[in-house]
């Protein structure tokens, strides 16, 4: 089976087909076989293994009866497991979907019915949450565990082991060549909240996962010995790309399961010698909060990357005064089409608060209700075209059709965001807020995020978030939640009193809320829903 396997690799190196998500991982495997790929905690897995214990899976999971298109889900932590199932699964010409590992019983439920999972990868720390979902589930996907003891066995008797999987070979003559797949196959469906309160199924194929890391490869000009540090979840987009763009260009990605041990985090940085750090709002909130940052190396930090929200101006400005050798690149995406735009690193100082232009192979307009161009410095919805546009939404056509129109001159068809944008006479585009999210009060439309950056250059202030309110009179008014940078902690008070010297009348926050925190949501981004209940 070996020999079969190291005949195969070479038969897909001699016909590379860089146009799908898994040969890419069989590439590095031959270019770099004793590379670290990943590493995560104690566990280190190299190019070779990885493709070995990957496609062993991948045998496995043909042989139990996965089919071409059937959607596998993976339930775990950050992990090696997880990297190895999702390449497996692809392999195996299935879909990987890929839940946070802090998902409730009932939304577990609904994913695997609504994705009519065939297997579930998961940890045994899961069976008494499995057991509550799964009376919910009228078919229950094949259970695969990262470890199977005795008594998880008896509880679910069906059970497969994970490590047994990706350590046997399948008898040869059991052996199946996985059925040919093209690049507008499925790869992932990615959950992302919905507006009816249930997961909505972004469908994602090989050409938009190719298309979206090949060109966010090229924007940051990864090279092999990049190291990357992902402390997001990989259920969310932004996390999980770090490992597909690290396999295509042959570097490491370091996982960690979450960044809430931030000075473990930060130590990983001189440990492995990361170049490259993607993050969130939040992160460099807690970053800049810190008193004692110097005794942390950041010498070969070449890179830190923003998208999901747009950070603060002055959160930039202070992180760039910090570490003023580290490139900023700021970006702008959705997880209908992964990313849209990024600002160049020479332009983080000129620009601050622009999320930059279009990415490679992608297009970008901003329009008004009538679905005519703005002028610059106008605020519109921003739509885009490109193949890192989604294939739809699983299961919902009506959703689907909601979401695309087609320009009926030139046939083109765009995904309307339901982002607010403006454009500068540069071209350059700037993030204002949710289409759902603008406040219209007095009249007058205001951005919560030119608020938010506004109350964020406050010294005092650490997180802010802004929502709009109902009014009796005005309709909506601002209202602003804030976390204390330090102590002494501030005050409701101040806080209007800087809003009045620096704000237009009717930007000025009605109401100023203290909090210890503000809420996250998994992939650390702010949760403005559960502010707003």
């Amino acid at each position: 089976m070996e020999t079969l396997i190291k005949r195969h690799n070479r038969d897909m190196m001699t016909s590379f087909d860089p146009t799908l998500m898994h040969p890419w991982l069989v590439r590095s495997a031959v270019r770099y076989p004793d590379k670290a790929a990943v590493i995560c905690g104690r566990q280190t897995l190299t190019y070779a293994q990885l493709d070995r214990q990957s496609d062993r899976l991948a045998a496995h999971l043909r042989h139990t009866g996965l089919a071409r298109g059937d959607r596998v889900v993976i339930f775990l932590d950050n992990s090696v497991e997880t990297v190895i199932g999702l390449y497996a699964i692809l392999k195996a010409a299935g879909v990987f979907v890929i839940l946070n590992s802090g998902l409730k019983p009932s939304k577990l439920a609904f994913i695997l019915t609504n994705s009519d999972a065939r297997f579930l990868i998961t940890s045994p720390q899961k069976t008494s949450l499995l057991s509550q979902a799964f009376k919910e589930v009228t078919q229950p996907p094949v259970l695969i565990f990262t470890s199977l003891s005795e008594s998880t066995q008896n509880r679910f008797p069906d059970s497969l082991d994970f490590q047994s999987l990706v350590s046997e070979d399948i008898p040869a003559s059991c052996a199946s060549p996985p059925p040919r797949i093209i690049d507008q196959d499925l790869a992932a469906l990615i959950y992302t909240s919905g507006s009816t309160g249930q997961p909505k199924g972004v469908m994602s194929t090989h050409q938009n996962m190719i298309s979206a890391a090949r060109s966010i490869i090229q924007y940051i000009r990864n090279q092999p010995e990049d190291i990357l540090l992902d402390v997001l979840p990989l259920s969310f987009d932004y996390g999980l790309y770090q490992v597909l763009m690290s396999v295509m260009f042959g570097g490491t990605v370091v996982l960690e399961k979450s960044f809430l041990y931030f000075h473990q985090v930060l130590q990983k940085i001189a440990e492995q010698k990361i170049t490259g750090f993607p993050i969130v709002p939040t992160i460099v909130a807690m970053l800049l909060n810190m008193h004692d940052l110097k005794q942390y190396d950041f010498s070969t930090l070449r890179y830190i990357t923003n998208t999901g929200a747009a950070l603060p101006v002055e959160h930039i400005r202070r992180f760039r005064a910090l570490f003023p050798d580290v490139a900023v690149i700021s970006m702008f995406g959705l997880t209908e089409c992964k990313r849209v735009g990024y600002l160049p690193p020479e332009q983080i100082d000129i620009r601050p608060a622009s999320v930059g232009k279009a990415m490679p192979n992608c297009e970008t307009r901003i329009i008004d209700e009538q679905g005519n161009p703005v002028p610059p410095g106008q605020p519109g919805e921003l739509i885009i075209r490109g193949s890192n546009v989604m294939a739809g939404y699983w299961k919902d056509p009506q959703l689907t059709d909601r979401v695309f129109r087609t320009d009926p001159q030139t046939g083109r068809r765009w995904l309307y965001s339901g982002d607010i944008f403006k454009e500068d006479a540069e071209g350059y585009l700037y993030f204002l807020g949710r289409k759902d999210d603008m406040i219209k009060t007095r009249g007058e439309r205001v951005s919560p995020k030119e608020i938010e950056n506004i109350l964020s250059q406050m010294p005092q202030v650490a997180e802010v978030a802004v929502i709009g309110v109902p009014d009796p009179i005005l309709g909506q008014v601002p209202k602003a939640f804030i976390v204390s940078a330090g102590s002494p902690e501030i005050t409701p008070q101040q806080v209007l009193q800087y809003a009045a010297r620096n704000m237009e009348n009717f930007m000025v926050p009605k109401e100023i809320i203290c909090l210890e925190s503000l809420p996250k949501t998994p992939n650390g981004k702010i949760d403005k829903k559960k502010l707003k209940e």
